[in-house]
């Protein structure tokens, strides 16, 4: 009877393990081609992660890889527990001997600091990661899962993007196109503000929500625009991006201003706020999409 016993508790541990083993992330040691197309080979799972990059670190944190993130910039604010990760320092220039300190196996940059370079002739391996649209970012999304073996996870997040970016875009698909004057600045100079232009996420946003951006022919993504320009072109909406800090203005203002207060959509109160932090190269952009629709397509959200 014992021994019969033991028979079947082995057997039953074989099945338990089997089964946590089935569980644990699949990864396969491989080359990688990033977003610089550089060719990385990544032979084991990273167990030490640092980002300096607030999108990527979001993208990291949302496909289960918070704990081994193991140093962050300071700008990297989201979720809550990323301000909770020692800091390499500044975005844009990281310091290179905090970097080296924390010992990481794998270091994440979107390409626009030239220190991470220097990681090279340390031996540590960097991936750059900057996706320009929205196939971009998953693309990126899927990438990160293969190189840390979650790719399981990064697929179920992308499979959910999908899933709610598609039914705003097939919502609002009849709809009238709404023109839209998007606010990144008006502080600085009320009469030639700040907004977003072709190639911005903002300006994709918008357009897949339904409406038509009054800068979409500007030539650039960031780039000021004359009072005259926006009078001329009689937006119907006007959004003010609320995430800009001390260059936010404020409704008031606009209805204040004497040529502000001439456009019919200041004059009608159609002004609305907007959490530019969901127009970045991050998962939450579904949420940014959504969002914006319910701005320029209230009548389809009711």
């Amino acid at each position: 009877m014992k021994l019969k016993r033991l028979g079947v508790l082995v057997v039953l541990l074989s099945l338990l393990a089997g089964m946590v083993i089935g569980c644990q992330p699949q990864f396969q040691p491989s080359t990688f081609t990033d977003d610089m197309g550089r060719i990385i080979t990544i032979d084991k799972v990273p167990q030490r992660i640092v980002s300096h990059v607030p999108p990527i670190t979001e993208m990291l944190f949302a496909i289960g890889l918070g704990e081994k993130i193991v140093g962050v910039s300071d700008y990297c604010d989201y979720p809550e527990e990323a301000k909770s990760k020692p800091s390499v320092g500044n975005y844009f220039n990281p310091s290179i001997e905090r970097i080296v300190a924390l010992e990481p196996d794998l270091v994440l940059t979107d390409g626009h600091s030239e220190s991470v370079k220097q990681l090279d002739k340390f031996g540590i391996p960097f991936i750059v990661i900057d996706p320009k649209d929205t196939d971009g970012i998953r693309r990126d999304i899927e990438l990160l899962g293969k190189v840390t073996g979650m790719e399981g996870k990064a697929k179920k997040l992308i499979d959910d993007m999908d899933k709610r970016m598609s039914e705003v875009v097939s919502l609002v698909k009849s709809a009238p196109r709404v023109k839209v004057f998007y606010i990144i600045d008006a502080v600085t100079d009320p009469n030639n503000p700040w907004t977003a232009g072709p190639g911005s996420f903002i300006d994709a946003l918008i357009t897949m929500a339904g409406g038509e951006n009054v800068a979409n022919k500007a030539q650039g993504a960031w780039v000021q625009f004359s009072i005259e320009q926006i009078v001329s072109s009689d937006p119907h909406i006007v959004i003010i991006d609320s995430s800009q800090g001390t260059v936010v203005i404020s409704k008031e203002q606009l209805r204040q201003h004497p040529i502000w207060s001439e456009i019919n959509a200041v004059k009608k109160g159609r002004i609305f706020t907007f959490n530019g932090d969901l127009a970045n190269p991050v998962p939450r952009i579904v949420q940014g999409l959504e969002e914006m629709a319910k701005i320029i397509h209230p009548e389809l959200f009711r």
